[in-house]
């Protein structure tokens, strides 16, 4: 039976075929959907800012697709596509052509979720806190519950955006 697997799509980098990082995403969601996935809903592309020592903004994005490709599988495919981008290994946090992330897989939970270090993690262990991943996923999953959290795509993007408390005498 297929599954709903959400992947979230970021650039920062121009790209010499594809152009700007928007055409960037917008040629990544076209690469997936030649590599046989169904994809069946997608956010608009958006501009975030960098976390970490990058400068540039990011070009951000969210779909769901329908596929029967195990997860594990659907990570190589993904990560092979990013390589035809052209994307390289390297530094955490560096600008980068093309970076593709499997935000969430249904219901499914893999490895201990809270304690993994290394491999793939679904849900995605840091979907809670990033901004530039849930507002893609809300605009396409407004409903998805978090297997762990249990809490709707929606509800954990108002926790993140609550305003957090300041420290006694911070200005």
């Amino acid at each position: 039976m297929p599954a709903i697997i959400h992947i979230a799509l970021g650039s920062n980098r121009r790209h010499g075929r594809h152009g700007l990082p928007q055409g960037v995403v917008a040629a990544a969601i076209v690469a997936l959907a030649d590599a046989g996935l169904t994809v069946v809903a997608r956010s608009a592309i958006r501009t975030t800012k960098p976390l970490g020592p990058s400068k540039r903004a990011f070009a951000n994005a969210a779909i769901a697709v329908e596929t029967n490709v195990a997860v594990d599988d659907l990570l190589t495919l993904l990560k092979q596509i990013e390589r035809d981008f052209g994307r390289r290994r390297g530094r955490r946090w560096a600008e980068r052509v093309l970076d593709l992330d499997i935000v969430t897989a249904g219901g499914a939970v893999t490895h201990d979720w809270r304690r993994a270090r290394q491999g793939l993690i679904v849900p995605h262990r840091s979907l809670a806190a990033r901004a530039f991943v849930l507002d893609p996923l809300v605009d396409i999953a407004p409903l998805w519950r978090h297997p762990v959290l249990h809490l709707t795509a929606r509800q954990l993007r108002a926790r993140q955006r609550r305003p957090k408390p300041q420290p006694a005498g911070s200005p």
